[in-house]
């Protein structure tokens, strides 16, 4: 329980450092229901870690009525995560996620294929999926990477890398990423010009291979 009691403490103050949305502690608790989808998690994962099965599957199945979050109470998500906005966030029961981490809403981590055992993404930290977002599989996900909206990614993202587009491909790697560093726009303007770049020479329609 003591556990639980810290994790959601650095939930709080990793929701204060990356959702610029959220202003107080108040606002926090009270109104956002990505974070209340959150806290469901932490209490079935601690059911479900205890064995308590019908409690951890209570909490599930009102975590997705209430708040359209399908978290399986067996993943591992690590104290300081943020799910902003949480509508559509599904995230399977072998995944996991690292503190740092930035899901929005949309986000799918799940697995490519019917299988047993490992078949969901492990995800490392400061990692940032943008909107709608599909992680698919037993892949892993550096740390500090950027997963661009509406990517597909089938296959290992390395640290420090952006990763965009259906089927996602890696346009910039940059290891001067400072994590948790707040980016003024010109700095932002500068960190994405290769991929501009990039995006200009390749020919419309072009498929990786």
């Amino acid at each position: 329980m003591r556990d639980l009691v810290d994790a959601i403490r650095q939930d709080v103050k990793a929701y204060l450092r990356l959702d610029p949305a959220t202003s107080n502690v108040f606002q926090l608790i009270f109104f956002n229901a990505s974070f209340h989808g959150l806290l469901l998690y932490r209490l079935s994962h601690l059911f479900y870690h205890w064995k308590l099965y019908p409690l951890a599957y209570i909490l599930y199945y009102l975590k997705r009525v209430l708040f359209s979050m399908d978290i399986h109470p067996a993943a591992e998500i690590e104290p300081g995560v943020v799910i902003d906005h949480g509508i559509g966030v599904v995230i399977g029961a072998t995944a996991s996620v690292r503190s740092g981490t930035v899901i929005y809403h949309g986000v799918t981590l799940g697995a490519k294929r019917i299988c047993s055992g490992k078949r969901h993404p492990d995800i490392g930290r400061n990692v940032l999926i943008g909107a709608g977002a599909k992680i698919l599989g037993p892949i892993k996900i550096g740390d500090n990477a950027v997963i661009g909206a509406n990517a597909v990614v089938l296959r290992d993202v390395p640290e420090n890398s952006l990763a965009v587009g259906i089927p996602a491909r890696i346009l910039r790697r940059d290891n001067s990423v400072e994590p948790g560093r707040q980016y003024n726009d010109g700095e932002i303007d500068h960190r994405t010009e290769g991929v501009r770049q990039d995006r200009e020479e390749q020919p419309l329609g072009q498929r990786e291979r």
